[in-house]
Protein backbone atom coordinates (compact mmCIF):
# COMPACT_ATOMS: atom_id res chain seq x y z
CA UNK A 1 0.00 0.00 0.00
CA UNK A 2 1.60 3.63 -1.20
CA UNK A 3 0.16 6.70 0.96
CA UNK A 4 0.18 9.58 -1.36
CA UNK A 5 -1.31 12.88 -2.27
CA UNK A 6 -3.58 13.10 -5.12
CA UNK A 7 -3.93 17.05 -6.22
CA UNK A 8 -7.01 17.65 -8.20
CA UNK A 9 -9.16 14.95 -6.97
CA UNK A 10 -12.36 15.90 -8.10
CA UNK A 11 -11.38 16.51 -11.70
CA UNK A 12 -12.30 14.32 -14.90
CA UNK A 13 -8.98 12.43 -14.79
CA UNK A 14 -8.82 12.88 -10.97
CA UNK A 15 -11.83 11.31 -9.88
CA UNK A 16 -11.00 8.06 -12.09
CA UNK A 17 -7.18 8.33 -10.48
CA UNK A 18 -9.14 8.06 -7.39
CA UNK A 19 -11.23 5.64 -7.46
CA UNK A 20 -8.08 3.31 -9.24
CA UNK A 21 -5.73 4.07 -6.13
CA UNK A 22 -8.88 3.38 -3.64
CA UNK A 23 -9.86 0.25 -5.22
CA UNK A 24 -6.10 -0.67 -5.19
CA UNK A 25 -6.20 -0.56 -1.46
CA UNK A 26 -3.22 2.81 -1.35
CA UNK A 27 -4.40 5.11 1.59
CA UNK A 28 -5.02 8.61 -0.62
CA UNK A 29 -4.98 12.49 1.11
CA UNK A 30 -7.06 14.63 -1.25
CA UNK A 31 -6.16 18.08 -2.00
CA UNK A 32 -9.43 20.17 -3.68
CA UNK A 33 -10.87 23.51 -3.96
CA UNK A 34 -14.21 22.22 -3.26
CA UNK A 35 -14.33 18.97 -0.78
CA UNK A 36 -18.07 18.80 -1.62
CA UNK A 37 -17.51 17.34 -5.11
CA UNK A 38 -15.83 14.41 -3.64
CA UNK A 39 -18.72 11.89 -3.30
CA UNK A 40 -16.65 8.79 -2.36
CA UNK A 41 -16.37 7.64 1.57
CA UNK A 42 -13.25 5.28 2.15
CA UNK A 43 -11.10 4.88 5.29
CA UNK A 44 -8.13 5.17 2.86
CA UNK A 45 -9.55 8.60 2.14
CA UNK A 46 -8.74 12.18 3.87
CA UNK A 47 -9.85 15.41 1.89
CA UNK A 48 -8.37 18.89 2.53
CA UNK A 49 -9.32 21.84 1.09
CA UNK A 50 -6.99 23.96 -0.37
CA UNK A 51 -5.74 25.86 -3.48
CA UNK A 52 -2.76 24.92 -4.81
CA UNK A 53 -1.15 28.34 -4.39
CA UNK A 54 -1.57 27.51 -0.60
CA UNK A 55 2.02 26.65 -0.81
CA UNK A 56 2.49 26.09 3.60
CA UNK A 57 -0.90 23.71 3.28
CA UNK A 58 0.57 21.61 0.21
CA UNK A 59 3.48 20.83 2.32
CA UNK A 60 2.44 19.69 5.33
CA UNK A 61 0.05 17.96 3.26
CA UNK A 62 2.85 16.10 1.35
CA UNK A 63 4.98 15.34 4.36
CA UNK A 64 5.80 11.84 4.58
CA UNK A 65 3.74 10.72 1.50
CA UNK A 66 5.33 7.96 -0.97
CA UNK A 67 4.27 10.04 -3.58
CA UNK A 68 2.30 12.78 -5.26
CA UNK A 69 0.16 12.61 -7.93
CA UNK A 70 -0.81 15.71 -9.52
CA UNK A 71 -4.02 16.36 -11.74
CA UNK A 72 -4.20 19.97 -11.30
CA UNK A 73 -6.34 21.78 -13.72
CA UNK A 74 -7.41 25.31 -13.24
CA UNK A 75 -10.80 24.62 -15.42
CA UNK A 76 -11.26 24.38 -19.23
CA UNK A 77 -13.43 26.89 -19.17
CA UNK A 78 -11.67 28.93 -16.99
CA UNK A 79 -10.03 32.49 -18.98
CA UNK A 80 -7.06 32.18 -17.26
CA UNK A 81 -5.60 28.30 -17.56
CA UNK A 82 -2.69 29.52 -19.51
CA UNK A 83 -1.38 31.80 -16.70
CA UNK A 84 -2.41 30.04 -13.82
CA UNK A 85 -1.03 26.87 -15.28
CA UNK A 86 2.39 28.01 -15.53
CA UNK A 87 1.88 30.00 -12.52
CA UNK A 88 0.59 27.02 -10.12
CA UNK A 89 2.20 24.23 -11.32
CA UNK A 90 5.87 25.32 -10.57
CA UNK A 91 4.17 26.28 -7.12
CA UNK A 92 3.02 22.62 -6.53
CA UNK A 93 6.92 21.23 -7.94
CA UNK A 94 8.18 23.44 -5.48
CA UNK A 95 5.83 22.31 -2.52
CA UNK A 96 6.31 18.56 -3.33
CA UNK A 97 10.30 19.44 -3.22
CA UNK A 98 9.60 21.22 -0.14
CA UNK A 99 7.86 18.36 1.88
CA UNK A 100 10.52 15.55 1.20
CA UNK A 101 8.86 13.70 -1.13
CA UNK A 102 10.79 12.11 -3.75
CA UNK A 103 8.38 10.93 -6.55
CA UNK A 104 5.79 13.21 -8.38
CA UNK A 105 3.47 11.83 -11.19
CA UNK A 106 1.88 14.43 -13.15
CA UNK A 107 -0.67 14.35 -15.36
CA UNK A 108 0.31 15.28 -18.78
CA UNK A 109 -0.97 16.52 -21.96
CA UNK A 110 -0.54 15.41 -25.60
CA UNK A 111 0.39 18.52 -27.24
CA UNK A 112 3.68 18.04 -26.89
CA UNK A 113 4.19 14.92 -28.43
CA UNK A 114 5.10 14.13 -31.93
CA UNK A 115 2.27 13.49 -34.58
CA UNK A 116 5.17 13.12 -37.40
CA UNK A 117 8.75 13.84 -37.43
CA UNK A 118 9.80 17.06 -35.60
CA UNK A 119 5.89 18.12 -35.40
CA UNK A 120 4.26 17.80 -32.03
CA UNK A 121 0.28 17.85 -31.79
CA UNK A 122 -0.17 21.37 -30.54
CA UNK A 123 1.80 22.43 -33.75
CA UNK A 124 -0.15 20.35 -36.33
CA UNK A 125 -3.77 22.36 -36.28
CA UNK A 126 -5.80 20.05 -34.71
CA UNK A 127 -6.47 21.57 -31.11
CA UNK A 128 -9.56 23.50 -31.04
CA UNK A 129 -8.42 27.35 -30.20
CA UNK A 130 -10.88 26.88 -27.39
CA UNK A 131 -8.58 24.36 -25.23
CA UNK A 132 -5.16 25.89 -26.86
CA UNK A 133 -4.33 27.84 -23.48
CA UNK A 134 -4.59 24.94 -21.34
CA UNK A 135 -2.70 22.70 -23.54
CA UNK A 136 0.24 25.16 -24.56
CA UNK A 137 0.68 26.02 -21.04
CA UNK A 138 0.47 22.44 -19.55
CA UNK A 139 3.33 21.77 -22.34
CA UNK A 140 5.40 24.90 -21.52
CA UNK A 141 5.71 23.47 -18.42
CA UNK A 142 6.91 20.41 -19.11
CA UNK A 143 9.57 21.30 -21.79
CA UNK A 144 10.63 24.51 -19.98
CA UNK A 145 10.67 23.25 -16.06
CA UNK A 146 9.98 19.55 -15.60
CA UNK A 147 12.58 18.64 -18.23
CA UNK A 148 15.17 21.01 -16.21
CA UNK A 149 14.10 19.59 -13.02
CA UNK A 150 17.03 17.22 -11.30
CA UNK A 151 15.76 16.96 -7.45
CA UNK A 152 13.07 14.95 -7.52
CA UNK A 153 12.06 11.90 -9.49
CA UNK A 154 9.59 12.98 -11.67
CA UNK A 155 7.38 11.92 -15.13
CA UNK A 156 4.99 13.37 -16.87
CA UNK A 157 1.99 11.16 -18.41
CA UNK A 158 0.70 12.04 -21.29
CA UNK A 159 -2.49 10.60 -22.91
CA UNK A 160 -3.73 10.27 -26.28
CA UNK A 161 -5.04 12.31 -28.28
CA UNK A 162 -8.72 11.74 -27.23
CA UNK A 163 -9.28 11.00 -23.78
CA UNK A 164 -12.88 10.04 -22.66
CA UNK A 165 -14.76 8.14 -20.40
CA UNK A 166 -14.63 4.43 -21.30
CA UNK A 167 -14.43 0.67 -19.83
CA UNK A 168 -10.95 -0.40 -17.62
CA UNK A 169 -9.99 -2.72 -19.84
CA UNK A 170 -6.39 -3.00 -18.16
CA UNK A 171 -5.18 -3.53 -22.53
CA UNK A 172 -3.31 -0.43 -23.39
CA UNK A 173 0.43 0.73 -25.24
CA UNK A 174 2.95 2.99 -23.94
CA UNK A 175 5.44 4.61 -25.68
CA UNK A 176 7.74 7.69 -24.65
CA UNK A 177 7.35 10.74 -26.96
CA UNK A 178 5.11 9.83 -29.92
CA UNK A 179 1.59 10.33 -30.10
CA UNK A 180 -0.08 6.27 -30.29
CA UNK A 181 -2.84 5.77 -32.77
CA UNK A 182 -4.55 2.59 -33.46
CA UNK A 183 -4.87 0.96 -37.11
CA UNK A 184 -7.09 3.34 -37.97
CA UNK A 185 -5.03 6.00 -37.18
CA UNK A 186 -7.02 7.32 -33.88
CA UNK A 187 -5.01 8.38 -30.57
CA UNK A 188 -7.58 7.37 -28.16
CA UNK A 189 -7.86 6.09 -23.88
CA UNK A 190 -10.71 5.88 -21.75
CA UNK A 191 -9.95 7.53 -18.06
CA UNK A 192 -10.61 4.71 -16.26
CA UNK A 193 -7.35 2.60 -17.91
CA UNK A 194 -5.24 6.06 -17.97
CA UNK A 195 -5.49 5.17 -14.11
CA UNK A 196 -4.63 2.13 -14.33
CA UNK A 197 -1.49 2.42 -16.33
CA UNK A 198 -0.77 6.12 -13.99
CA UNK A 199 -1.02 3.48 -10.49
CA UNK A 200 1.00 0.88 -12.15
CA UNK A 201 3.43 3.32 -12.74
CA UNK A 202 3.18 4.63 -8.85
CA UNK A 203 3.37 0.75 -7.43
CA UNK A 204 6.14 -0.56 -10.13
CA UNK A 205 8.13 2.56 -11.19
CA UNK A 206 9.73 1.96 -14.58
CA UNK A 207 9.82 5.84 -15.75
CA UNK A 208 12.31 8.33 -14.18
CA UNK A 209 12.86 12.25 -15.07
CA UNK A 210 10.57 11.78 -17.96
CA UNK A 211 7.49 11.67 -19.92
CA UNK A 212 5.56 8.69 -21.25
CA UNK A 213 2.37 8.51 -22.87
CA UNK A 214 -0.32 5.71 -23.96
CA UNK A 215 -3.04 4.57 -26.49
CA UNK A 216 -4.80 1.72 -27.63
Amino acid sequence: MKNVVLIGASGFVGSAILNELLTKGHKVTAIVRNPQKINVENPNLAVIKADVSDTNTLINACKGKDAVISAYNPGWTNPHIYEETLRNYPLILDAVKQSGVKRLLCVGGAGTLFCAPGLRVVDSGVIPEAIMGGVKSLGEFYLNTLMNEKDIDWIFFSPAGTLEPGQRTGKFRLGKDDLIVDENGNSHISVEDYAVAMIDELENPKHHYERFTIGY
